[in-house]
């Protein structure tokens, strides 16, 4: 072939594939995001970015696999919340993955994930139907007056493991623990991120489909609640966990992996507050061991309420495969009736609380503003109406309304302010912590 005409043929190959390989990279589908009722909130990976419908332009390698390395990989998995006042929400995982990225020279290019559907259709429920049954809350300084009201150990097991629960999904499993007689179970967030059901195991081996109902949102409490349809199950009672005392006696029950169901152990209460490694909320600490698996389930007291629900064991900051032996967290009950009081409003009243089919609460505000508060000492605690929520600088999405802001830092002077939140307002704050005391 003379060279001019080799060139020429090169030339037109590179015009017609070349064209092709930067358009894999290029805007070429639609996610669309609707819900019934239309109008909810659409919350992806922690940020609104609108309300239902809602649609938002994505690469076409979002939905499948790359074909060449100019086409664009999603890098990171997603999920969405949608949610409107006076109805249940709902949390998705928008994505599958990690998958393996091999180009074609067998060269590994690292992992993607994709999207599952370019169409996702929400129904929200509404929360009286929902949040129906009636919640007990255990008046423990009234039970501590009576000295006969403390149980043995086999009798607080005998009594709550009728009322714990396994909950499973194809990623893994968690333990729950049933607080009404109508079926709504109480769990931490991290055992059902992502889905919108779950399957829940009795004690008795019944196997029934659990909606979840409601999880708690980014910068929130460890907690989530999931219901089953029927009536007449055993549950829990709640007490309060500011009143729990460091050296009292727990028991937690749980699912652990690679143990037996329904497994038991006990310790004591090391402490009570908040610790931010922990994570947001206040935390009961204890010696008894929180196992995988064991997330969700209940830690009890020695009358049988619940004061926590077990979440996590401490890891060595400096080496995350080494658990720290006797430093257990549970996310505290008060955190767990802090929620319930949104959809049952007698929750705060003391014994007894709403009677089935009771309407719930209202919500919080419709709409969110954004603050950014940064501070004179980088790492200083910021809490929202008395709850660790990061250190600074962090840009905050809170509701509408009034919050409380406190910065704090060891061995300076706090700094706090009553800040009124307005719908879709950007409001700056950077206090100063002034001079060590």
């Amino acid at each position: 072939m003379q060279p001019s005409r080799q060139y020429c043929l090169l030339a037109l190959l590179a015009l017609q594939v070349f064209p092709l390989l930067f358009a894999s990279g290029a805007p070429a589908a639609t996610l669309t995001i609707a819900s019934s009722p239309p109008g909810a909130t659409v919350e992806i990976d922690g940020v609104i970015v609108g309300t239902t419908p809602f649609q938002m332009k994505v690469p076409g390698g979002y939905f499948h696999k790359t074909r060449t390395v100019f086409g664009q990989t999603l890098q990171h998995e997603m999920t969405l919340r949608i949610y409107k006042d006076g109805y249940t929400a709902q949390d998705l995982r928008l994505t599958d993955g990690p998958f393996e990225w091999v180009a074609m020279d067998g060269r590994r290019q690292g992992h993607y994930w994709l999207l599952k559907a370019n169409h996702i259709e929400a129904t929200l429920e509404p929360a009286s139907m929902a949040f129906t049954g009636r919640v007990k809350r255990m008046d423990r300084r009234a039970s501590e007056a009576n000295a006969g009201a403390e149980l043995t150990t086999q009798e607080i097991v005998e009594n709550a493991i009728p009322a714990v629960v396994r909950l499973s999904s194809p990623e893994g499993w968690g333990t729950g623990f049933l607080i009404t007689d109508t079926g709504v179970i109480a769990t931490n967030r991290h055992v059902v991120e992502g889905r919108n059901s779950m399957t829940v195991r009795l004690s008795n081996g019944t196997q029934l489909l659990g909606k979840v109902i409601y999880t708690s949102p980014a910068g929130g409490p460890d907690a989530a609640l999931v219901k089953v349809e029927g009536s007449g199950f055993p549950f829990l009672p709640l007490a309060d966990s500011s009143e729990v005392h460091t050296g009292e006696t727990v028991i937690t029950i749980g699912n652990p992996e690679r143990g037996m169901p329904d497994t038991v152990t006990k310790g004591i209460v090391s402490a009570v507050g908040r610790d931010r490694l922990a994570g947001n909320g206040t935390w009961v600490q204890t010696d008894a061991p929180i196992n995988p698996g064991n997330s969700g389930g209940p830690l009890l007291d020695s009358r049988g309420a619940v004061v926590g629900i077990n979440t996590l064991m401490m890891r060595d900051p400096e080496n995350p495969e080494t658990t720290l032996h006797g430093m257990s967290f549970a996310q505290s009950s008060r955190d767990l009736l802090e929620i319930l009081e949104r959809f049952y409003p007698r929750a705060k009243d003391g014994a007894e609380t709403a009677t089935a089919g009771a309407a719930a609460s209202p919500l919080p505000p419709a709409g969110h503003g954004k603050v950014a508060i940064s501070c004179d000492v980088d790492g200083a605690e910021i809490y929202v109406d008395g709850k660790f929520v990061g250190d600074t600088p962090s840009t905050l999405q809170l509701a509408s309304g009034t919050h409380h802001i406190e910065v704090k830092s060891e061995g300076k002077r706090g700094w706090e302010r009553d800040l009124e939140v307005l719908k879709d307002s950007q409001l700056t704050l950077h206090p100063v912590l002034g001079a060590t005391r």
